[in-house]
């Protein structure tokens, strides 16, 4: 949401002592709190099946939090990174999609350890309208961002950002690990028209591509077109949290 990392806090549920899973939990969970100036102040531990819950928190100045419900019909939307190898490393390991070593090698990281994009967030304070982060899948959490402002959307496949290793793997994964399945941890933004500028020139300040997928519309909903201008209906909209069979990963 653009804000400075400050603090955070940490309910952690074990089902019983293990003093390895704790050390490398531990160090995996410090080493991002000092990367970003994080301070655990408090929180919970207890006994039961295992379950972490943890509660990050920081500031924003007034009235420039990136929020879900400020884009507007003709804004540009955008995209950080690339989309869908988060999915592909959770597909091999589920058995759905065997990958090779190298391949697997080089997308296992964005599904075990996917990086916040808290420095990109920073500077599109005062140049995005809009923003989300891609944890349910693209198209379930842009929706969010569209429902949150009263607008609808029209993306193209052929812009989605996507690594060597996806487009290696396209013919038989598709569009839907890089559409529905999430876990990237990217942004999704929205920027108005007369901004688009000043995010071009702050492009090479930031830590990573950003990539224009689409536009926003004043009709409501969101369309995908395929290269030839044709609508793509995806399989599934992303994960929802209140489904018995929720189809996150599928």
């Amino acid at each position: 949401m653009g804000a400075e990392p400050a603090w955070a806090t940490l309910s952690l549920t074990l089902p019983d002592v293990d003093p390895r899973w704790l050390e490398g939990f531990c160090r995996g969970f410090y080493e991002l709190s000092r990367e970003f100036g994080v301070q655990l102040v408090g929180g919970n531990l207890a006994h039961g099946p295992l379950n972490i819950t943890v509660g990050a928190y920081g500031h924003v100045p007034a009235d420039t939090a990136l929020r879900r419900d400020g884009a507007r019909a003709g804004d540009v939307i955008y995209v950080t990174g690339v989309l869908g190898d988060a999915a592909l490393a959770l597909n091999h390991l589920l058995g759905r999609q065997l990958l090779d070593a190298v391949a697997f090698a080089s997308v296992r990281a964005r599904l075990v350890r996917p990086h916040p994009r808290v420095g990109e967030g920073l500077r599109l304070r005062g140049i995005a309208s809009a923003a989300i982060d891609i944890s349910d899948g693209l198209l379930a959490d842009l929706g969010h961002v569209l429902a949150a402002s009263g607008v609808g959307a029209r993306i193209e496949l052929s812009r989605l950002p996507v690594s060597d290793v996806y487009r290696r793997e396209f013919a038989r994964a598709g569009w839907e690990p890089a559409l529905t399945q999430g876990d990237d941890y990217e942004l999704c933004f929205s920027v108005p028209p007369a901004r688009v500028a000043a995010l071009e020139a702050l492009t090479p300040m930031l830590g990573c591509q950003i990539t224009r997928i689409g536009e926003a519309v004043g009709e409501a909903g969101l369309t995908v077109l395929d290269a030839s201008g044709h609508r793509y209906v995806a399989r599934h909209a992303g994960y929802d949290h209140f489904m018995q069979h929720a189809n996150k990963g599928n």
